[in-house]
Parts: C-alpha cells; structure tokens; sequence
C-alpha cells in the first residue's frame, strides 16, 4: 500500500464522538445512512512511535493478529483474545505487508527498507529467513496448493515468487507499471493483481506462473486495493485516485457495479459470515456494503478515527480491528463490532 504524506488534520476536526453506538457520519456523505452500524469493544495501545502502521494479517486459529509497524520497521503481533501486545519484532525495515499462513505456522513480510521478503515463526516470533523482494516489495498473497507467495513490486511492474518450502525467490512475473495488490482466487486457483499503469486485474496461473488473461478494467483510476469474494467469484477494486469501488465479474471479466467510497480507499476486509465489506481511506473514513447473491449495496459511510486506512475481520467473532498512527499521541488498535 502506498505511503501518505501528512495526517488528514483536517479529519480529526470533523470527528466530534469517536466510537459510539452508533458511529455519527461526517456531514455530506454520499449515498449512506448517516451513521455507521459498529459498536465500541476496546482501544488498546500498540507501543512504538507515532508512526505509520500499514496492512495487518489475522490468524483466527491461534487467536494472534500481526501488524505491520512501518515507521518502526517493526511487526506487531497482538493476541486478539486477551488483546494486548504480545511483543514487537524489530529489524524488518519500513515493513508494509504482513501475511499470516496458518498451515505453515509463519507469517510472511515485506520490507521495502530493504527491498526483502521477510519469513517469520508464529511460535518464537523469530525471522526464520530473508528473500529478495524487488524495488518496493508491498501486498502479498499464497497460493496454497503450489506453496507460494505472491508479491506486489510496487514500483518495479512485477510479482515476486517465494516458494515457502525453501524459502527462495522462485520467479519474477512481469506485469509492467505499478502495482497494487496481489490476491489468490480459491475458486480457480489463480493469483490475481492490480496493474495501476494499465487499469487492468491481471491473472497468473500459479502452476506456471504465466500471465493467462488481462482484464480491463472500466473507469479505474490507481486500482490499488484487492478482495476477491470467492463465494459469488467477483473483485472488488478499491481506486485511490478516484474514490471508487469497482465490482468485476472473475469469471466473464466484466464489470458488476460502481460505488463511491470513502475519500483514498486502501484497504478492503470481509465478513463473509455478515456478508459485509470494509473498505478504509486514508482519511480515516470508512464504507460498508452488504452483499447478496449478485447485489451489492452500500448501507453506510463515516469517519472513523484518524489513519483508519487499515481493516481485519475477525470470521469467528465479527471484531474488525483498526490500527491507529496516533490517537491522543498514541498508536492505538481500535476494535470495533457490528451492532445487534
């Protein structure tokens, strides 16, 4: 994800109540309800400095939550049951993505202070390895059943390959311009990224990894952010430059819909259990949408907090997790829960 100047001061004027039951909305959003359907559960510090906190990654089996620290150019990682900090590991320079893989038992970073694939142990916490990662290593992806990772070469037009058996850059797809995020497809079994050069969702074949298919994408300006919704087969592409949501069709590769969202979207998340999608901005607001059987609508859009660029759901219990550059001169994770 890309790094932002400055703090949106302009932001923290409009927030009167912060986390509330329910969220007010800043005045003048478009096509939502004027109040945001989440309730308070905890604001907990994070420690480090004001610094910017980037992607985050959850896995919900071993109740642990890793969170990518860069201007400390360290991962958080937070237990999400008793919620607090377990510890910080340090040494991963400008650290922007962080990607936890539950049947390795190791969470994967990329370090774009020293343009690095970083291998990290869920159990010691320790770095287990190191791997080239391109000009500025960014969002990363796993395709399960051939054991790689995908990752996002921001500024470098390619995908770098890491097969987690060695640990080892395998392949370098090139995909040409800059590059958003990097997301795998359950359903095909494909790896698909963000050309933002190109507007295009560019599909690789993990078996081979040769590009199979370009889909152009209608109206896209700075396609950065990625989900794939692997029940109704469809993208979700969250454009910075245009603060639209655009919907494609992974199969046929045509567009399904166009949403405002909120001001410099980054970062999408899933309740699959709610049928519900987050998509943060930089400004700190942030849209939801439900989603139904080939339907999508946006029922709400708020500011938040501050920086709440970042978004993780929590399938099991519903808790979206927000980290937070600096709240009261602290960086905080704010958790948040949809109302009954």
């Amino acid at each position: 994800m890309s790094s932002k100047a400055g703090n949106n001061v302009w932001v923290a004027a409009m927030i009167g109540l912060l986390v509330s039951s329910p969220m007010t909305v800043a005045a003048g959003a478009p096509e939502a309800a004027k109040t945001l359907p989440l309730q308070s559960v905890a604001d907990v510090p994070l420690g480090g400095n004001t610094t910017r906190l980037d992607y985050e990654s959850l896995d919900s089996s071993r109740h642990l939550l890793f969170i990518a620290h860069l201007g400390d150019s360290e991962v958080i990682v937070f237990d999400t049951e008793a919620k607090h900090v377990v510890t910080r590991i340090p040494g991963i320079g400008r650290v922007h993505g962080v990607l936890a893989i539950p049947e390795l038992g190791a969470v994967y970073a990329s370090a774009t202070g020293t343009n690095e694939v970083v291998a990290i142990d869920e159990t010691t916490f320790k770095v287990t390895a190191r791997m080239p990662g391109g000009v500025y290593p960014d969002g990363l992806a796993y395709a399960s059943d051939v054991h790689k990772v995908y990752v996002s070469d921001e500024h470098g037009g390619t995908d770098t390959v890491i097969d987690v058996r060695t640990n080892t850059r395998v392949a370098t797809v090139q995909i040409g311009g800059d590059i958003g995020n990097t997301q795998y497809d359950p359903v095909s079994h494909h790896i698909f990224v963000n050309a933002q050069s190109t507007a295009e969702l560019v599909e690789i074949d993990p078996v081979t990894d040769a590009i199979i298919r370009r889909i152009p994408i209608p109206g896209a300006r700075e396609n950065h952010g990625l989900l794939i919704d692997s029940e109704q087969h469809r993208a979700f592409i969250a454009c910075q430059a245009s603060d639209r949501l655009l919907v494609l069709d992974l199969q046929t590769g045509k567009p399904l819909g166009s949403f405002s969202v909120a001001k410099d979207p980054d970062v999408l998340a899933l309740d699959a259990g709610r049928h519900v999608l987050y998509v943060a901005g930089e400004t700190g607001q942030v849209s939801l949408f439900r989603l139904g059987a080939g339907t999508v609508a946006k029922v709400a859009e708020a500011v938040l907090a501050p920086n709440a660029h970042v978004v993780a759901v929590d399938p099991t219990t519903h808790y979206a997790y927000f980290p937070l550059q600096n709240l009261d001169g602290k960086t905080v994770l704010r958790i948040v829960k949809p109302l009954p």
